[in-house]
C-alpha cells in the first residue's frame, strides 16, 4: 500500500525512498508531486552549473592567443575538443551510477567535483608560459561538468510520470544548456575587471585584433563559479532524496540487446552532438572565418545565441512533443537540421561583412532544431522503454552525444587543415541528418511503425 507522507516513507533518514509510484494519480497529487518538482529545480540548478564548466574552455580558448598564450590553431581546436572528448567518456560511467547510489549522493558528489576544473583553470591562465600539455590536461577536466548530464537526467526520468517527462526533461536539459549561454555571455565582461581588487590574482595585457593592448584576468571566468558550485553541491547532498529503483552494473547491461537503444543513439548524436559541438566551436568558427575582414566582430559577442537559442527550442519543444508526439517532432528536427546544414555552406568564404548576418542566421537555425531534436528525442525514449531501461538508454545516449565537442572540434579543424574550409564538415553533416530523418520516419514517425512515439 502506498504511503501518502513522505517522511513515513523514508527509513531512519536514509536518502533512499521505500517507495515511489507516480504513475498513480493518487499518490502522485498527495505525494509525488512536490518531492519530484523539488528534485528537478535542485537538479537543473547543479546541471546549469556543469554546463557552464563543461563549456568555460570554449569561452577561454579565443582570448588566449591575445593574452600571450602561443597556440596554434589546432591547438585551439583540441583545446576547445578535449571537454567534449572527457564528457562522452565520463557519461558512459554516469550512465550506470544513478542505479548504483542514487539521486542524492550522485548530484552532490558530481557537482562539487567541478571545484577541480574550476580552480585548476584559475591558475593556469594566470601564465601566459603555463605548459600546453596542462592547459589540455585542464581542458579534459573540465569535462567533469559534461559527464553530470548522464545520471541527472535518467535520475528525473524517475521522478515523473511517463505522461510529463517530455516536459520535465526538456525544462532540465534546456535550463541546464543555458549554461552554454551563461558562460559565453558572462566570460568577457568578468574577465575584464579585478575582482575584490588583487585577492584573486594580478591581471594579464591582451592585444585586440586592432592593436589596442588592455588587461584582463582571465582567472575570473572560472573563479566566479566557485562560491555557487559549493552551495548548490551542499544544498544536494542536504535536500534530495533517491528513488528506490535499483540496479547492479551488470543488470542495467541489458540496454545494450535492444536495438532501439541503438537508432535512438544514433538520434540523439544527430540533435545533442550538434547543439553540444557547435557550441564548443561557435567562437573559433566566427574568428577563422570572419576575424580577418574590416570591422571583424568578437567572436564572444555572438557565439552565446547559438545555445541560447538552443536551449529555449529545447524548453518549448517538451511540452509539444507530449502533445503531438516525439517522433513527428524529430522528423521535422532533421528536416530543419538538413537545410541548415547545407545553407550554411555559402557563407564560409566570405568578401565582405555583409555575409556575416546571414551566416549567423543560418548557424542559429542548426541549433534551432538540434534544441527541437534534443526534447523530441527524450520524449520517444521513455514511451520505447521501461523506466529502469528508459534511464540507462537515455543516459548512454548522451554519453555518446557528448562527443559532439570532441568530434566537431577535431573534424572542423582538419578539415581546415586538410581543404582550407569548414565546407567538408557541413555536407558530411548534411548526409548524416539525412540518414537520420530515414532511421526515425521508417521505425517511429510513419504510419504503421515498429514504435510509433
Amino acid at each position: 500500500m502506498l504511503t501518502t507522507k513522505l517522511e513515513a516513507a523514508r527509513s531512519g533518514g536514509n536518502s533512499w525512498l521505500q517507495q515511489w509510484n507516480p504513475e498513480d494519480p493518487v499518490f502522485w497529487e498527495e505525494t509525488g508531486k512536490k518531492l519530484a518538482w523539488r528534485t528537478l529545480t535542485i537538479t537543473t540548478v547543479n546541471l546549469t552549473l556543469a554546463f557552464i564548466i563543461w563549456f568555460v574552455v570554449s569561452a577561454l580558448v579565443v582570448r588566449l592567443p591575445n593574452a600571450g598564450f602561443k597556440l596554434s590553431t589546432t591547438e585551439l581546436f583540441w583545446l576547445a575538443a578535449m571537454p567534449g572528448l572527457a564528457g562522452g567518456t565520463l557519461r558512459m560511467v554516469h550512465t550506470f551510477l544513478t542505479p548504483l547510489y542514487g539521486t542524492r549522493h550522485v548530484v552532490a558528489f558530481s557537482t562539487l567535483s567541478l571545484l577541480i576544473p574550476a580552480l585548476g583553470w584559475y591558475f593556469a591562465v594566470q601564465d601566459p608560459t603555463t605548459p600546453y600539455w596542462v592547459l589540455l590536461s585542464l581542458a579534459f577536466l573540465a569535462g567533469l561538468g559534461g559527464g553530470n548530464f548522464s545520471s541527472f537526467m535518467p535520475s528525473t526520468s524517475l521522478f515523473f510520470p511517463k505522461r510529463l517527462q517530455g516536459t520535465a526533461l526538456a525544462v532540465q536539459a534546456g535550463v541546464g544548456n543555458f549554461g552554454v549561454s551563461i558562460v559565453q555571455f558572462v566570460t568577457p565582461w568578468i574577465i575584464g575587471f579585478a575582482l575584490a581588487g588583487s585577492l584573486f590574482g594580478e591581471p594579464l595585457t591582451a592585444t585586440s585584433p586592432n592593436g589596442q593592448t588592455n588587461s584582463v584576468w582571465l582567472q575570473n571566468a572560472t573563479a566566479i563559479y566557485v562560491p555557487f558550485i559549493l552551495f548548490f553541491g551542499i544544498a544536494a547532498l542536504v535536500m534530495l532524496r533517491s528513488v528506490p529503483v535499483r540496479a547492479n552494473f551488470r543488470e542495467q547491461l541489458d540496454i545494450f540487446k535492444m536495438k532501439h537503444g541503438l537508432f535512438m543513439t544514433v538520434l540523439y548524436v544527430a540533435t545533442f552532438g550538434t547543439f553540444s559541438g557547435l557550441a564548443a566551436t561557435f567562437p573559433l568558427l566566427i574568428q577563422k572565418i570572419y576575424g580577418g575582414l574590416p570591422d571583424a566582430p568578437d567572436p564572444l559577442t555572438y557565439a552565446f545565441l547559438g545555445p541560447l537559442v538552443g536551449s529555449l527550442a529545447r524548453i518549448f519543444a517538451g511540452p509539444l512533443s507530449d502533445r503531438v508526439g516525439g517522433a513527428r517532432v524529430t522528423h521535422w528536427s532533421a528536416i530543419g537540421m538538413l537545410a541548415c546544414a547545407i545553407a550554411i555552406t555559402f557563407f564560409t568564404a566570405p568578401t565582405t561583412m555583409g555575409e556575416f548576418p546571414y551566416f549567423v542566421a543560418t548557424m542559429l537555425g542548426l541549433f534551432f532544431f538540434s534544441g527541437i531534436g534534443n526534447a523530441s528525442t527524450f520524449k520517444q525514449m521513455p514511451m520505447i522503454f521501461p523506466p529502469r531501461q528508459a534511464g540507462g538508454v537515455i543516459g548512454w545516449t548522451a554519453a555518446i552525444a557528448a562527443y559532439g565537442p570532441f568530434a566537431c572540434g577535431l573534424m572542423l579543424g582538419y578539415a581546415y587543415d586538410w581543404f582550407g574550409s569548414f565546407n567538408p564538415f557541413f555536407y558530411w553533416a548534411a548526409a548524416f541528418y539525412l540518414v537520420c530523418l530515414a532511421i526515425n520516419w521508417w521505425y517511429y514517425a510513419r504510419s504503421g511503425a515498429e514504435k510509433p512515439c
